[in-house]
């Protein structure tokens, strides 16, 4: 019964249960040579004594083995979502701006206060703060703040922004845009059932087959004619792993540029396929020594020959200019302008809203489907308006505000 190293069912679970109330009925005492009810289940079942006791525990604790599988079932996930993203930033500047300590303990403490469902370890936590650029200070100053190169993108981010407003309005339009993936079986987990039958509804294991997305928004609406969905060949991941550079110039350069007006700003994020270096750029520190090496010396720049990579990143940074992008060069041709929102802000994009908005109406309508997801997910796109995206422009401009307000007032 049972693999070594791998869980047992509940239906194996219940079955040692079973056979250990059977041998305590059964077993004769009175011979002196008799194997106690643990030691049977045991020879029976071949697992260990261990698992057994505490399989027996469980049990007369009252312990529901279908929840608990249901609860330990895989580890907690690694990537935490972009909600807790934005609820962290804004509790540890809070907290920096009253000179409140903070600790990890107390950060899980508010993430669970406020009725995030994901689960996660307080490890996870941690290493999730450090990608998202928060730092720990010394020991005389022991606070939690974000790093010096987040906010500076932050500040750079804001300032380009800022320098397209005119009052209420914008100098340039502004499209932002962005990819997502949804699930087959993206349904609700809730449901409203006779606790006497208990919940009818018999949800799939898996997460089933996903359609990729991409699409654009202004503030009045989706950008006509550039949504573009397609079904993923992936079964794990997210769709990072299904886009590539060409794909994505293809949709930029077919889909998008032809829709949007003239002299347009263009905002997207900063994953890996919209940062592909120009041929005509100069190198990054991420290049292969060589490329780094070449570029030094056509442009002049004195090298040791026994230079290490190392060193040549030193000097590239003081000398190179900032990288030029593929996509870069092909909004420009078309009179266009690409700016990048600083890392890990989802609450500077407000087309994350909408994909959210999307998601929780094709949920409300899952028969775990392909095809009354493209049904559904049809419908869900056309329930996002002008008015909505209007309201999440504006509402993503007052967090723009509150940064540029709050960080002049954390420097001071």
């Amino acid at each position: 019964m049972g693999i070594k190293g791998k869980p047992l069912t509940v239906k194996e679970k219940e079955v040692i249960v079973a056979l250990k109330h059977y041998f305590d009925r059964t077993i004769d005492n009175s011979q002196e040579q008799a194997s106690p009810s643990v030691q049977r289940v045991v020879n029976a079942t071949g697992v260990s004594i261990a698992t057994v006791k505490r399989i027996m525990a469980d049990h007369n604790r009252g312990v529901d083995f279908v929840v608990q599988e249901k609860i330990h079932r895989g580890r907690p996930p690694k990537v935490l979502s972009d909600s807790i993203q934005t609820i962290t930033r804004e509790y540890v500047r809070g907290a920096n701006k009253e000179g409140l300590h903070i600790t990890l303990e107390m950060l899980c403490q508010h993430i669970k206060d406020v009725k995030i469902k994901q689960e996660f370890s307080i490890r996870t936590l941690g290493r999730a703060l450090d990608r998202w650029g928060f730092t720990f200070k010394g020991v005389r100053s022991q606070r939690l703040k974000e790093k010096d190169h987040v906010i500076a993108a932050r500040r750079r981010y804001l300032r380009r922004k800022r320098a397209n407003r005119d009052n209420d309005s914008v100098i340039r339009p502004e499209v932002y845009l962005d990819e997502s993936y949804i699930n087959k079986n993206h349904s609700n987990d809730f449901v409203w059932y006779f606790d006497d039958d208990g919940p009818l509804i018999q949800k799939p294991t898996g997460k089933g087959e996903r359609l990729i997305i991409i699409n654009a928004i202004t503030k009045e609406g989706w950008v006509p004619r550039a949504k573009l969905t397609f079904k993923s060949t992936k079964k794990t991941g997210d769709y990072h792993g299904q886009m590539n550079q060409e794909l994505f110039t293809k949709w930029f350069t077919e889909k998008l540029l032809p829709n949007i007006q003239k002299n347009s700003l263009i905002i997207m994020d900063n994953a890996s396929y919209h940062n592909i270096l120009s041929p005509h750029s100069a190198p990054t520190a991420k290049c292969k020594k060589e490329k780094i090496q070449s570029w030094l010396d056509q442009n002049n720049i004195p090298l040791s020959p026994d230079c290490l990579k190392a060193e040549m990143v030193d000097i590239l940074n003081k000398f190179a200019p900032p990288p030029t992008y593929i996509i870069d060069e092909i909004a420009a041709e078309h009179g266009h302008e690409i700016l990048r929102t600083p890392p890990y802000h989802p609450e500077l994009q407000p087309i994350e809203t909408c994909w959210g908005v999307v998601k929780n109406q094709v949920a409300r309508n899952c028969d775990f489907t392909m095809a009354n997801l493209i049904i559904q997910l049809e419908n869900a796109f056309n329930s996002i308006t002008a008015k909505t995206c209007t309201g999440l422009v504006k509402k993503v401009r007052k967090i723009e505000d509150r940064f540029w307000k709050d960080d002049a007032m954390m420097d001071t």
